[in-house]
């Protein structure tokens, strides 16, 4: 099969140990996307994945962010999909009684509740600085803008985090992903989307390619789906248990030029 277009996650997948682009990923993918588009496809914030894409010489392609609940192609906004209001503010309600750092996401904007060491820890990893501002204030303000999130990231130690899972589950599992990327972190998406979700979408409206001409990298729970439905869905070394058992292939760890391996393979670059 010829592949022509390439997805890849971030985090735990396309970075090294420093959370950074190894000289190997650069190279390969820089001379990759002459010839193929590579797209960057995570849970993170636009502003988080912008400098990743720069330095790979891809900026001129699209950014598939909030795990699909945002895509952007041509600096346009193609896909946008929210949490609501009403579900955020239950969120903020519960988490009253558990006291975890809810951070909560709209495209370029990141609002933590206090610059504590969650906050800190993100901005290490992500390079971006939140905005400090309560979560019912930050509701407050998205109620008269008529937003919602593009994501909620719970952090804290793990019993809170299983506490709030658990509440979100019982009462929101129809309508929001949970994702329990660390025993200390969760991710929350409207269920509506999903990485494939977000890939169909450009494959269709952007390049008009086929989901088996792609190929996609991953490691996490949220790239299931993705990895499944490509032609080529290879996890890195590191991948949950459930993601290596439905890849087609297994690279090397993603902190061990993994995907820049695969890639050199894959497309017969030496």
């Amino acid at each position: 099969m010829e592949y022509k277009i390439v997805f890849s996650d971030i985090d735990g997948t396309l970075l090294n140990k420093e959370r950074e682009l190894s000289p190997l990923t650069l190279e390969v993918i820089q001379k990759l996307q002459k010839e193929i588009p590579v797209v960057l496809i995570s849970s993170r914030m636009p502003a988080a994945m912008r400098h990743l894409q720069e330095q790979l010489h891809i900026g001129h392609q699209p950014l598939i962010c909030y795990n699909g609940g945002l895509i952007i192609a041509d600096d346009e906004i193609i896909s946008s999909t929210e949490i609501p209001l009403p579900i955020l503010q239950e969120i903020e309600l519960a988490n009253r009684q558990v006291d975890c750092h809810v951070s909560l996401y709209h495209s370029d904007d990141w609002y933590a509740p206090e610059y504590d060491q969650w906050a800190q820890r993100e901005e290490n990893n992500t390079k971006v600085t939140p905005t400090v501002l309560s979560n019912r204030e930050v509701l407050e303000k998205w109620k008269k803008e008529s937003k919602g999130a593009h994501k909620v990231m719970c952090m804290g130690e793990a019993e809170k985090i299983d506490r709030i899972s658990d509440h979100l589950f019982h009462n929101f599992g129809k309508q929001l992903h949970l994702y329990r990327s660390k025993d200390t972190y969760l991710e929350v998406a409207n269920k509506e989307v999903s990485k494939l979700t977000a890939i169909k979408i450009l494959l269709d409206r952007h390049f008009h390619l086929s989901l088996k001409e792609a190929v996609a990298f991953g490691d996490n729970y949220n790239d299931y789906e993705m990895l499944k439905a490509v032609g080529m869905g290879v996890a890195v070394g590191n991948a949950k248990p459930e993601i290596l058992e439905i890849a087609r292939e297994v690279t090397h760890h993603g902190k061990e030029d993994g995907v820049a391996k695969s890639i050199r393979k894959l497309f017969g670059m030496g």
